[in-house]
C-alpha cells in the first residue's frame, strides 16, 4: 500500500523512527508536530540497548553502528559493607548491551527522516478530531489540518491517547526514578569501564554505566529508584513535587548506604542536572483504533526496569512499516499492527511491575546474598515471562 497523508504527534525518537516507517511505507505526505522548540539533541541521558536487540534494528536500518557506545559486558550487583570502597559484592550477571546517550540515538534518527517529511518545531497539537475517513489535527495556534491516519507518538501524557481512550491515564507506581550523569568518570582502565553496576538498598537500587560523553570519552549515568521518604507506595495517588528537601533526602540516602566510590560518582553530579523521574506504567487496550495508532511511550508505559522502552520504541515503527508492507488498506495496516504491538506492551509493563515488586517495593537483604541466592531472587522475577520477552525487551518476530 501507498500514498495518502499522516501526521505524527511527536518528534522524539518514537515520531522519529515512526515517521521513518511512514516514509519507508510510501506515504505522499508526512508531518511531524513536535512540541518543543529547537532540537532534541541534549534530552535525556543514557539508555542500554541490547545487543540482539540491536542487530535487529541495525539490520532494519534503524540504528547505526557509526552512532557513539560503549560496550557493556556484565552486570555487578554490590551492596554497601562498612567502608569498602566498592562495598559487598551480590551477584554477577552476562550483560550483553551497548551505552548509548539518549541523544545520540535521537540525533540519528533525526538525520535518517527524508527531508521531504515536514518536522515542524514548537508545534502543540491540543485536539484531535478523528471522523470515518481521517482525522483533524488541531494546533495551539488554532490551525487545523486533516490527515488519513494520526501517529501517536506524543509520550506518556499522549493527546493521541486521549482521543482513542477518554480518562485513561498512567498510573502512579509509588516511587521514584532519579537520573543524572556525572562529570567524575570511572577508574581507566579498570572492568567497571564495561560493566553496569547496580547498588542495592534498602528500598531501591541504582544502576551505574559508562556511556559516551560527545568528546571521545566517557561519563557515568545513573539511574536510582525509591521511595519517596513518608510514603506508602500501596496509597500514594500521585507523585511527590521536586523539593530541595527530597534532594537533601536523595543525597543523604547514597551517602549513607552506597559504597564510597559509587557515591562520589552519584553525589557529584550538579543538582540541576538531577532529574526527578515519577515511575509510571500503562496498559492501553489497543495499539490502534479507526485512523490512530500509538507508539512508544504514548501507548505502552513500562517501567524503566525492563530495560527496553526506547528499543520497543523503534521496534513499534519498524512493525508498522512492516504492516504498511503487506496491508493492502489502512484498516489491514492499522490492524496488523494493533495485533502484534498490544500483545508486547502488555507483557512488557507486566514484567515492568513484577521487576519493580522485587527491586523497589519488597528489596532483599541484599547484605546477605551471594551468587545462588541472588540467581534464585532474579529468576523468580521472571518466572512466567514469554521466553521471548525479559530484560532488554522483546525479541521481533521473524517473518
Amino acid at each position: 500500500m501507498s500514498g495518502g497523508s499522516v501526521a505524527v504527534i511527536g518528534g522524539s525518537i518514537a515520531g522519529c523512527a515512526t515517521a521513518i516507517a511512514a516514509a519507508r511505507g510510501g506515504a505522499d505526505r508526512i508531518t511531524v508536530f513536535e512540541r518543543e522548540g529547537g532540537r532534541l539533541r541534549e534530552s535525556g541521558v543514557g539508555l542500554g540497548m541490547h545487543n540482539d536487540r540491536y542487530a535487529e534494528l541495525e539490520a532494519a536500518g534503524y540504528v547505526h553502528a557509526s552512532t557513539p557506545w560503549t560496550e557493556l559486558n556484565r552486570r555487578v550487583w554490590t551492596s554497601r559493607e562498612g567502608d569498602a570502597e566498592r562495598g559487598h559484592e551480590i551477584g554477577v550477571q552476562p550483560f550483553p548491551f551497548r551505552g548509548y546517550g539518549w541523544g545520540d540515538i535521537w540525533n540519528d534518527l533525526r538525520a535518517r527522516v527524508p527531508e521531504t517529511v515536514d518536522y515542524r518545531s514548537d508545534a502543540t497539537v491540543t485536539t484531535l478530531e478523528p471522523d470515518a475517513d481521517g482525522v483533524t489535527v488541531v494546533l495551539k495556534d488554532g490551525a487545523r489540518e486533516r490527515f488519513d491516519v494520526v501517529i501517536g507518538a506524543d509520550g506518556y501524557r499522549s493527546v493521541v491517547r486521549e482521543t482513542m481512550f477518554p480518562g485513561l491515564k498512567p498510573g502512579y507506581a509509588g516511587y521514584l526514578g532519579w537520573r543524572g550523569t556525572s562529570p567524575l568518570p570511572l577508574d581507566e582502565g579498570v572492568a567497571e569501564q564495561s560493566e553496569a553496576q547496580t547498588v542495592g538498598f534498602p528500598g531501591g537500587h541504582c544502576m551505574i554505566y559508562p556511556i559516551p560523553d560527545g568528546q571521545g570519552g566517557l561519563r557515568t549515568n545513573w539511574i536510582l529508584y525509591t521511595i519517596p521518604p513518608g510514603q506508602d507506595p500501596a496509597a500514594a495517588p500521585a507523585p511527590p513535587e521536586r523539593t530541595p528537601e527530597l534532594m537533601k533526602h536523595l543525597q543523604a540516602l547514597v551517602t549513607d548506604h552506597f559504597p564510597p566510590y559509587w557515591a562520589e560518582r552519584v553525589l557529584r553530579t550538579p543538582a540541576e542536572k538531577t532529574l526527578m523521574q515519577p515511575i509510571y506504567d500503562l496498559e492501553v487496550p489497543r495499539y490502534a483504533t479507526g485512523r490512530m495508532l500509538l507508539a512508544g511511550d504514548a501507548a505502552t508505559v513500562a517501567r524503566p526496569h525492563t530495560g527496553g522502552g526506547a528499543v520497543k520504541a523503534i521496534q513499534d515503527a519498524l512493525v508498522l512499516e512492516r504492516a504498511w508492507e503487506k496491508g493492502g488498506d489502512w484498516d489491514a495496516v492499522l490492524g496488523a499492527y494493533d495485533a502484534d504491538r498490544t500483545a508486547v506492551g502488555a507483557a512488557m509493563v507486566e514484567l515492568g511491575r513484577r521487576l519493580g515488586r522485587a527491586q523497589v517495593d519488597d528489596t532483599p537483604d541484599w547484605s546477605a546474598m551471594d551468587q545462588g541466592g541472588f540467581d534464585a531472587w532474579w529468576q523468580g522475577q521472571h518466572q512466567g515471562s514469554d521466553r521471548k520477552s525479559g530484560f532488554g525487551g522483546h525479541a521481533l518476530k521473524r517473518d
